[in-house]
C-alpha cells in the first residue's frame, strides 16, 4: 500500500471512529428519543456545573485524588476492556497509528493517575484575578476567572483523553460531556463509570462527567447543535473529524490539534545536537500530533547527511525532493516527495524532507503548509533563532529542542484537553486556565452614571 492510500484510509478510520456509536446500530428510541436523551444529559450537566462552580479547591482536589486512586485500583478492568477494543480494531483493519493511540498499558494508566495527582497540586484558576483597578469615581473593578460551564468533547480512539478532560474539567469547575466513539467504546465506558463513582464518593455530582456514546452518531449531531445547553465544544482527532465538527456545529468550537509540524535544520546546527533531536521528534511516538512531519534542510547544513542516515537507520521512510535525493548517503533509501507530502500529517514513520536555500525559503514553506501547531529550528546562530521566533506564527515555536515537548504535561499544565491551533483565548496546549472564561465584578457605594 502506498503512503497516500494509507493516509487516506487513516483519515477515514478516524472519521468513522468518531462518528460511530458504541453500538453498531442507532439506539432503538429513534431520532426524537436520541435528541431528548442528549439534551437531558446536557441539562444534567448544567445542574452539575452549578455545583462544581461553588466547590472549594479542597473538595475538587480530593475528588481528583479519589479518581486517581480508583483508576489505579481498576487497572485490571480497564486493561481487559481495552484489550477487547484493540482486538476489535485489529479485526476491522485499524491502522497502527490509531491502535497506538487506543492502547492503554499499566505504564500509561499510571501516567494518567500521576497527571490527576499533578492537577490536584496545581493552583485553582477559578476566582483568580486577571486584572483590576479602582476608577477615578471610586468604582472598584475586578476581572476574575470563572468556569466555562458545560464543556463537550468529541474525540476518537483516545481513552487517555477521557481521563485528562474529566480531570481538567473538574479542577476548573466545569461539567463535561464526552463523545469518545466506538473504537475505544468499552474502555471509555469503564473509565467513565470509575470517574462517576469517584465523584460521588468525594461528595460531588456524578453528572459532572457523562458520556453520550450510547446515542451513536445521531447523538453527536445533536450535541453539536445544542446551542445554549453546551458552552463550548472541543474536537480532538484528525483533520476529517475536526473539520466536520467545525463545519456543522452550532455551539462555539475550539479547534485543536492537526499537526503538520516542521523542523528547520539551519546551516550552523551541529550533528551531535541535531541527530538526537530529530530521532526523538520523529520516532519516539509517531502517532501523536507533536511529531515532526516535515524536515527543511538548509543547503549548507553540515549535519544533514548524518541526520538523514540516522533517520533512515531508525526505520523512517524519507519522502525527499530532488536536491535532498542527491545528498543522501550511500545505502539510504527514499521515495520521491509529491506536492501532497508537504501538507500531510503522516502520524507514522514517514517524513517529508526538502532543501531550502535560506531562512526566507524555509519561512515561506512553513507559512504555506503549516497547520499552526508547532515549528522548530535547530541552530547555533542566535540571530537566526530570534528571527525564526519572531516570524513563525504557530501555537508553539521551539529552538534547539524536540517538538515532542508541545504537550500539556510537559508544559507543567498537568494534562491537556487538546492543543489549540486557533487564535482565540486558548492557543497551544489547553490546561486549566484555558477552560475558564472571565467576568467583571463591579463594586460601588451608591454610584450612578451621570
Amino acid at each position: 500500500m502506498n503512503t497516500s492510500t494509507a493516509a487516506a484510509e487513516n483519515a477515514a478510520e478516524e472519521a468513522a471512529a468518531a462518528a460511530d456509536g458504541v453500538e453498531t446500530r442507532e439506539p432503538a428510541e429513534g431520532a426524537d428519543g436520541i435528541e431528548a436523551g442528549v439534551l437531558a444529559v446536557a441539562d444534567a450537566a448544567r445542574t452539575a456545573s452549578r455545583r462544581l462552580a461553588r466547590a472549594t479547591r479542597a473538595r475538587k482536589d480530593a475528588a481528583l485524588e479519589e479518581i486517581a486512586r480508583r483508576v489505579l485500583a481498576g487497572q485490571d478492568r480497564i486493561l481487559a476492556a481495552n484489550a477487547q477494543d484493540l482486538e476489535a480494531g485489529r479485526s476491522n483493519g485499524t491502522s497502527a497509528a490509531l491502535l497506538d493511540r487506543l492502547t492503554l498499558t499499566p505504564e500509561r494508566i499510571g501516567g494518567l493517575a500521576d497527571a490527576l495527582k499533578m492537577l490536584a497540586g496545581l493552583p485553582d484558576p477559578v476566582g483568580t484575578v486577571a486584572r483590576g483597578q479602582t476608577l477615578p469615581n471610586g468604582l472598584r473593578l475586578r476581572q476574575v476567572h470563572v468556569p466555562l460551564g458545560v464543556v463537550a468533547a468529541i474525540y476518537e480512539a483516545r481513552p487517555n483523553v477521557t481521563v485528562d478532560i474529566a480531570g481538567l474539567a473538574l479542577k476548573s469547575g466545569n461539567a463535561v460531556i464526552l463523545r469518545g466513539g466506538s473504537a475505544a467504546g468499552r474502555t471509555n465506558a469503564v473509565l467513565v463509570e470509575i470517574i462517576r463513582d469517584a465523584l460521588e464518593a468525594a461528595g460531588l455530582p456524578a453528572d459532572a462527567v457523562q458520556s453520550i456514546d450510547q446515542y451513536g452518531r445521531s447523538g453527536a449531531n445533536v450535541l453539536m447543535k445544542a446551542r445554549g445547553k453546551v458552552d463550548v465544544l472541543i474536537p480532538r482527532g484528525g483533520r476529517d473529524l475536526i473539520q466536520t465538527v467545525v463545519a456543522n456545529a452550532a455551539v462555539p468550537v475550539i479547534e485543536t490539534g492537526e499537526g503538520n509540524v516542521h523542523i528547520y535544520l539551519d546551516a550552523s546546527a551541529p550533528a551531535e545536537m541535531a541527530v538526537p533531536i530529530l530521532l526523538n521528534a520523529k520516532t519516539q511516538r509517531p502517532s501523536v500530533c507533536n511529531t515532526v512531519e516535515t524536515l527543511l534542510l538548509h543547503r549548507d547544513a553540515a549535519a544533514a547527511p548524518d541526520v538523514l542516515a540516522a533517520l533512515a537507520g531508525a526505520g523512517v521512510r524519507l519522502h525527499v525532493d530532488g536536491r535532498v535525493a542527491a545528498l543522501l548517503p550511500d545505502g539510504v533509501e527514499s521515495v520521491p516527495a509529491s506536492e501532497e507530502d508537504w501538507g500531510r500529517e503522516y502520524m507514522d514513520l514517514d517524513l517529508a524532507v526538502a532543501m531550502v536555500d535560506d531562512m526566507d525559503e524555509a519561512l515561506e514553506h512553513i507559512r504555506r503548509w503549516s497547520t499552526g501547531h508547532t515549528e522548530a529550528i535547530l541552530t547555533n546562530d542566535l540571530a537566526q533563532a530570534e528571527r525564526f521566533i519572531a516570524e513563525i506564527d504557530s501555537a508553539a515555536v521551539i529552538v534547539n529542542a524536540s517538538t515532542r515537548f508541545t504537550d500539556g504535561g510537559q508544559f507543567g499544565l498537568g494534562a491537556e484537553v487538546g492543543i489549540s491551533t486557533q487564535k482565540m483565548h486558548a492557543r497551544g496546549p489547553m490546561g486549566l486556565t484555558e477552560l475558564t472564561t472571565t467576568k467583571w465584578i463591579v463594586q460601588g457605594d451608591g454610584h450612578v452614571r451621570s
